[in-house]
């Protein structure tokens, strides 16, 4: 740009000059050269007003890269901001934008200095326009300028509509042009080679479209389409490169580039002929037949330069029809009403008759609502309105003695293309016609004849009131006009922007301002843009992203981050990288251990046997592996974990894995980022060790071999183990080499991609002190930038996050012990955005903050609070310009820092290691303890928050669930005959006797007991707990279907019995019962009914607690008659949640058999009975561990046996699928229990086959979407 900055007027003739107007002779256009003295020293108009202007002819097409301005000399006259527009030919101006929304260039503070602005994007162009916006108050429009650039040389094509070039030129990489069309639709080039594959660039009413495809067919599956823009028809000048990089394209239109992905079938490039103008001569058109009418300029291909070829001749090029090296144009002068205040009046034209009248006009706009004309009808005999109305055009007509008339024609008029209207009423016929009649024609009936009576009224009325015979009840038109007749007459608009002919206001003349303002892309993610007028607005539906733009992803990063908001097991939508580019992929997470599995299914996660191959097949076994997440997804997920593991399992019988004796690799697989690289090694053993697990740990078959199944043996044998180097994950491919001999049987198995551990969600730095910081490279958020954080202080203030530019800057901070800051400047001044907390931000607890803005708002989200935003500027700076380096708990000052921890730092999806960086900076510490405060009311059922380094644990110990969270009961479904019997020791008893009250004897004074119970059985006992002294507690059925609660606290004496007054317990439906006792004091409630209150009259000590009983009592000699006789009969139902003080004997007898006091006798089956815990996060249907397979015989693999999460997930690869048989099953639970029944679920052991020469129980052949083969 600085070698095109030479200034282009001080040379120029007087005749270049022209403007609106000028005060006198001497302050004519022609003294408006920057630094000049002559004449009054400078233009001014005669009027000052927004409707004035300068107009310089530089004499030819120049590249335009600067402009300045100075007032008038000597004077008080000079413009403090202005418009700058451009022009080819004199008419139809294109106004400069800086930035989309910013229209005016600052101007001048007095009459002398000079402010120049570089233009951020040079313009070609002859003709420059100004116009004043604002001007000083004392004195009037005074003007001197300059323009600065240099001269601008191209070859031009200029093409009628039906002729068009035909290029034979050698493939290459890259085509670029510049197009001007005259027509909304049309062929711009049509490439092709001798493989059929074609490359289109056409117009289609208005829109650029990019068309990728093979052969004549149009399925989805040969072609690729990528639509961009809906102006392109504007008679302006648009440049198009396109360029092949790798497996991708880059689109560039103007100064936006857009990367379209090659499909493998369309990704050979042979075009050896190109059509420019039309489509390939005989070759079947694409989409449109319509030859280009327009220019087209700097015709590059590969380099060479088409239109110097066509000029001279060259036997590769062939001409058709009327092609010329010029560009030549029709004059359509248009208006853009601007503003609701915009309209244009025109006087009543005379020429109409009695016998009829006709207004025509096109016009193009994006609102659906709008007044296109009004006039009263003759001796104020009513009124007519032609107006826009939900995008379809309606006229309504107030006439004296007549009923109202309305009709309404066309449809999807805001469609932001050129529509014509014409409103014709002639002998008694009065009708209205849109696009010619292909938008419909509207006719009255019974006929209606209207004439104008009065001035037309175009786009709106006058706001001041001046015209009252001027009414609009719609809204006010915004958009472009042109092509106004009355009576058949053509209106010319040039004397009316000259005031000789009408009035207008807020109208600008000779151009059309309309702007696509979705063409910029701002809506991410797949949103769908659309627009009004002045705004555009994006629908991020479906796309799993929200906000004014999309950018911001709706979903969580990882399982590891659902876990901790109270999830439980399921298929989760995950985001890895947030805003990023990455899309959201939806994996199932397994949050049933201590660690969060995120697991990833390929089409194949069975064991599968190898069958013998084909006569005359290929002696190699492969299988390519098609994972449910594509490949960048993948990529992401494996980065961001702290553990990855595949399991790798192949079992042989005389069929070698690896090696053979001579040293050639009989097997291997693919596995990484991409399309993977070979790897020789196998699971358990190190990369590139050619070894299985056994050779790494020296206990192979045969020592003399590093795998099992190289030796080669008769008898069955595996090899299997875990991959985890991330670097070699996820297995892509496998390659079995050994299994074309006879007596040859294998199978293999490659499970689906575990991965657990989130690298940043705990990544966390402590600041101790308010003057230290972390600091990072520049931020850069330009037009999108989003930051998310968690934070945990005791302090009332300071600053998370601070970056500057020179002017520009970006500020996240505890404002207040209440409330946080979100504040930055692009250009137009400080904005802030507040949050309040309703209660104290400072109380060590950790909060999240999420901040983003974009061009249209700025939001601001603390925890779970409602969003607080900001709207942009109507017209502003849009790009937030930083160059400092980012600072973290402080600012570049040192002042205001922040203390405390920061956790899960990222900004626009890219997290930020905390603490790498915390490590190396003094006054930070890496990691932030004390997770508990925040998380440990995720501890449920009275589990216990355990600290971790990095996160933290619930303890269960105490809790009659598990789980995570202990939050999945343990139910148990009992026959008549079972019974379990928990035997108390004397520490234990004294432990948890301390839960209750400090006593150091082994006595209760207290206890609580909680469990919930499903049974049709009465009368029945549900629970006893007996004592060596003959005391004891029981809880059970009467029958009459109530409750009963018997204490025995005095051997000497008969147990009381305390008896509930809720009924019907023995529905067979859930009920929940808690029995709490405080010396004499008892409690019982059952499910949600009152609590009830009872008083012991007895000893309040349960001495010498022995054993827990659930179902059959085996010994009841110490009971009295009637206790004795019930507790022989046993329970039959469904018991959940069973806790006697701290003891779950039920946990215990199902969890924990060998390690616990229990004996149980007669059936016992874990089941489903009690509640499952409600998960309103889960994204998708949740799933509870079914049980693993059981034992099969030795050394035989069990076909289909998989993982237990692997079983969760079924093996079902597509997502949809997936989705919908899980929410039917979740459905068909939930009515199933409410039916109240008690299923019970066994876990049974897969049986292998009696044929001991064919160990698999069944046999998985491959399916079509394995891609399975031989080689």
């Amino acid at each position: 740009m600085e070698a095109c900055h030479s200034p282009l007027v001080p040379n120029l003739p007087p005749p270049s000059f022209r403007s609106s107007s000028q005060l006198s002779g001497s302050h004519g256009p022609s003294f408006a050269k920057l630094n000049r003295r002559e004449g009054a020293g400078g233009w001014s108009p005669l009027s000052s007003d927004r409707y004035q202007w300068l107009e310089v002819d530089l004499g030819g097409r120049t590249q335009i890269t600067a402009v300045a301005t100075q007032g008038r000399y000597g004077s008080s006259d000079w413009l403090t901001a202005y418009l700058l527009m451009f022009s080819d030919a004199g008419h139809n101006w294109k106004q400069y934008r800086q930035e989309e929304s910013i229209e005016a260039f600052p101007g001048n503070s007095n009459a002398d200095s000079v402010v120049q602005h570089k233009l951020q994007h040079p313009v070609v162009a002859r003709y420059v326009r100004l116009v004043p916006l604002d001007w000083n108050a004392n004195g009037r429009i005074g003007l001197r300028l300059e323009t600065y650039g240099c001269p601008y040389d191209s070859g031009v094509l200029g093409l009628d509509g039906g002729s068009s070039l035909l290029f034979r030129l050698s493939p290459g990489p890259s085509v670029s042009l510049a197009f001007k069309a005259l027509r909304s639709s049309g062929t711009l080039l049509h490439a092709e080679g001798p493989s059929e594959q074609s490359l289109v660039l056409q117009l289609e009413r208005g829109t650029l479209l990019l068309l990728l495809r093979k052969g004549r067919t149009s399925s989805p599956d040969s072609q690729r389409r990528v639509s961009l823009g809906r102006l392109f028809d504007d008679q302006h000048w648009h440049h198009v490169a396109v360029e092949r990089r790798g497996g991708h394209l880059n689109l560039t239109v103007d100064q936006s580039t857009l990367r379209v992905p090659v499909p493998p079938g369309l990704a050979h490039w042979d075009h050896d002929q190109m059509s420019v103008g039309a489509d390939l001569g005989s070759r079947r058109s694409v989409g449109s037949n319509t030859h280009f009418h327009g220019c087209l300029e700097n015709l590059v291909y590969n380099g060479v330069n088409l239109v110097d070829l066509a000029k001279k001749n060259d036997p590769r090029v062939s001409v058709k029809g009327n092609v010329t090296f010029s560009c030549s144009e029709p004059v359509f002068v248009a208006m853009t009403f601007a503003s609701p205040q915009s309209f244009l009046r025109l006087p009543r034209v005379t020429g109409a008759s009695l016998t009829g009248a006709s207004v025509g006009l096109q016009f193009r706009t994006w609102n659906k609502a709008g007044l296109l004309l009004t006039f009263d009808l003759p001796e104020q005999a009513g009124a007519a309105w032609l107006y826009l109305s939900k995008a379809r055009l309606h006229l309504q007509i107030h006439k004296a003695g007549r009923a109202p008339l309305e009709l309404n024609a066309g449809s999807d008029l805001n469609d932001g293309q050129w529509h014509s209207v014409e409103l014709i009423s002639r002998r008694g016929h009065l009708s209205v016609c849109v696009d010619g009649g292909e938008g419909a024609t509207a006719h009255a009936s019974p006929p209606f004849l209207i004439t104008p009576g009065g001035q037309l009224y175009f786009g709106g009325c006058p706001a001041d009131g001046s015209s009252p015979e001027c009414m609009n009840p719609f809204k006010a038109f915004q958009g472009c006009m042109r092509l106004l007749t009355v009576h058949n007459q053509p209106v010319d608009l040039i004397p009316v922007q000259q005031r000789l002919l009408g009035n207008y206001s807020h109208l600008q003349i000779d151009m059309c301002g309309i702007i696509d303002r979705c063409s910029q892309s701002h809506c991410e993610h797949g949103g769908s843009c659309s627009q009004s007028w002045s705004s555009f607005h994006c629908n991020c539906s479906g796309t799993g992203y929200s906000g004014a733009t999309c950018h911001s992803s709706i979903y969580e990063q990882s399982c590891e981050a659902y876990k901790h908001r109270g999830n439980t097991s399921g298929f989760y939508h995950i985001d890895v990288d947030g805003s990023g580019p990455v899309r959201p992929q939806l994996v199932f997470c397994n949050m049933t251990e201590d660690q969060t599995w995120m697991v990833i299914q390929h089409n194949n996660t069975e064991l599968t046997r190898v069958g013998p191959p084909a006569p005359g097949g290929r002696s190699r076994h492969s299988v390519h592996f098609l994972y449910a997440s594509e490949d960048e997804q993948l990529a992401a997920v494996v980065g961001q974990s702290e553990h990855c593991e595949q399991e790798l399992t192949y079992h042989c019988r005389k069929s070698r894995l690896l090696n053979t004796p001579d040293g050639p690799l009989l097997s291997w697989w693919v596995g990484g980022p991409g399309a993977g690289r070979v790897q020789t090694y196998w699971g358990g053993a190190p990369p590139g060790s050619q070894q299985c697990s056994c050779g790494l740990q020296q206990n192979c078959v045969d020592a003399k071999h590093a795998c099992n199944c190289d030796a080669d043996r008769p008898d069955w044998a595996n090899d299997s183990g875990l991959l985890t180097h991330k670097e070699t994950l996820p297995v892509r491919s496998l390659v079995l080499g050994d299994v074309q001999r006879p007596g040859s049987e294998s199978a293999y198995r490659v499970g689906p991609l575990r991965c657990h551990g989130d690298k940043n969600v705990w990544n966390a730095a402590f600041f101790d002190k308010e003057t230290s910081y972390l600091h990072f490279p520049t931020f850069h958020g330009e037009l999108s930038a989003d930051v998310s954080f968690l934070f945990k202080t005791t302090s009332s203030s300071g600053v998370f996050l601070e970056n500057l530019g020179i002017k520009d800057f970006i500020r996240i901070e505890l404002g207040s012990s209440s409330e946080v800051v979100f504040s930055f400047d692009v250009g137009n001044g400080p904005l802030e955005v507040r949050v309040a907390s309703g209660a104290p931000l400072s109380d060590g607890r950790w909060h999240r903050v999420r901040a983003e803005r974009n061009v249209k708002e700025a939001s601001l989200r603390l925890d779970e609070l409602p969003a607080a935003t900001r709207g942009a500027p109507a017209a502003g700076h849009t790009h937030l310009q930083l160059n400092s380096q980012l600072f973290i708990g402080g600012t570049a000052s040192r002042q205001k820092g922040f203390r405390g921890c920061i956790r899960s730092l990222q900004l626009n999806g890219v997290a930020l290691d905390l603490e790498q960086r915390a490590r190396i900076t003094p006054g930070v510490q890496a990691g932030c303890p004390g997770h508990c405060s925040s998380y440990g009311s995720l501890c449920r059922n009275q589990g216990r928050c355990l600290e971790r380094p990095s996160s933290f644990a619930c303890d269960c110990r105490w809790s009659a669930s598990t789980g995570a969270f202990c939050d999945r009961e343990v139910s148990a479904s009992l026959k008549s005959g079972t019974s379990v019997s928990y035997t108390f020791r004397e520490p234990a008893v004294a432990e948890l006797n301390r839960s209750i009250i400090s006593s150091s004897s082994v006595n209760l004074r207290a206890e609580n007991v909680s469990l919930s119970f499903r049974t049709s059985q009465s009368p029945a006992l549900l629970l006893y707990v007996g004592s060596h002294s003959r005391e004891y507690l029981a809880l059970l059925l009467n029958k009459h279907d109530m409750l009963e609660v018997r204490y025995r606290l005095d051997s000497s004496k008969d147990a009381e019995v305390l008896r509930s007054s809720v009924r019907n317990l023995a529905n067979g439906q859930l009920h929940a019962v808690a029995v709490s006792r405080r010396a004499d004091a008892v409690s019982v409630q059952i499910d949600e009914n009152t609590k009830e209150d009872f008083n012991l009259t007895c000893d309040v000590e349960f001495s010498g607690v022995r054993s827990l009983v659930l179902g059959r009592l085996h010994d009841s000699g110490d009971l009295d008659p009637e206790l004795s006789r019930l507790a022989s009969l046993g329970f039959t139902g469904c018991l959940s949640g069973v806790l006697f003080n701290s003891v779950s004997p039920l946990k215990a007898a199902l969890l924990h058999p060998d390690t616990s006091p229990v004996v149980v006798t007669g059936p016992l089956v874990p089941s489903v009975c009690g509640s499952t815990s409600a998960n309103p996060h889960a994204a998708e249907a949740t799933h509870h561990l079914s049980g693993q397979s059981g034992p099969v015989g030795r050394g035989q693999p069990v076909v289909n046996a998989m993982r237990s999460d692997s079983a969760l997930i079924g093996g079902v690869i597509a997502a949809v699928i997936f989705v919908s048989v899980s929410a039917l099953t979740v459905m068909a639970r939930v009515l199933y229990r409410r039916k109240g029944t008690c299923r019970s679920r066994e876990v049974k052991a897969a049986q292998p086959e009696e044929n001991p020469e064919l160990p698999f129980s069944r046999q998985a052949g491959p399916s079509e979407n394995q891609r399975e083969y031989f080689i």
